[in-house]
């Protein structure tokens, strides 16, 4: 039952793609906020409350301006959600493929703008992507995940910890590993980014794209080799 239970998850929804996306996302954070705005464009909590601020202090053009990342969030979950049925109908490559071979060109070409190039290309660019990646990819073998941020993964990380003191039982075990894991990697992503900049400036960010890259060319030997008599299957959690 357990093997059979295993089968059932597809090539999307296993750990080291989403190893491998978060660590994406920790360059993402380190990327904007040394060479791109002091900002992180992972999530939009900070994005509100500054928006909030601004409203209360009177400051309209700054909340417009705010509004612009938000907008991009907002519009980045509400495509993916639009066009992943669609997509999936064509039968040629999942939308959780095709998102990550967009990704991967979008992140590309961030590296080639030049460092005079406005911050906000990049910001807005990457609120957009991080949105869709956010709504698309949901669980990792029936747990729910997230492969932009680590907010949820460090309260599952506490939360876990607490439950296998207690009651020692294996799922809370294989819940606290995976949100640790996912921390770990977010890290990872930042550490390496961080030390790319050093040597390779404003293209620091092909290194995420190279990682989007591998993940894409391995999504789409699934969707066209491993998993062609898949296609009705959805990933967990949509």
């Amino acid at each position: 039952m357990q093997t059979q239970a295993r089968e059932t998850y597809l090539e999307c929804e296993k750990p080291y793609i989403y190893w491998l996306l978060i660590v994406v996302a920790g360059w993402f954070g380190a990327y904007t906020f040394i060479l791109r705005g002091g900002v992180f464009c992972n999530a939009q909590t900070a994005n509100v409350v500054l928006f909030a601020i601004a409203l209360g202090s009177g400051e309209w053009k700054r909340a417009l301006y705010l509004l612009l990342p938000i907008s991009a969030y907002f519009f980045g979950a509400f495509l993916s959600e639009f066009l992943g049925k669609s997509v999936r109908r064509l039968r040629l490559l999942r939308w959780d493929t095709l998102l990550i071979g967009i990704e991967a060109a979008v992140v590309f070409a961030l590296g080639c703008l030049p460092a005079t190039a406005p911050d906000q290309i990049c910001q807005i660019a990457l609120n957009f992507i991080c949105s869709m990646q956010f709504n698309t990819f949901r669980q990792v073998k029936g747990i729910p995940a997230a492969t932009t941020f680590v907010t949820n993964h460090i309260r599952q990380v506490g939360a876990n910890a607490a439950k296998f003191l207690r009651h020692h039982d294996r799922e809370s075990g294989k819940r606290l590993a995976l949100h640790g894991t996912m921390i770990g990697c977010f890290a990872l992503g930042t550490v390496l980014c961080t030390l790319c900049i050093r040597f390779a400036g404003y293209r620091a960010i092909w290194g995420a794209a190279a990682l989007l890259l591998a993940v894409f060319l391995r999504l789409c030997y699934a969707d066209r080799v491993l998993e062609q008599d898949k296609w009705e299957q959805v990933p967990h959690g949509h």
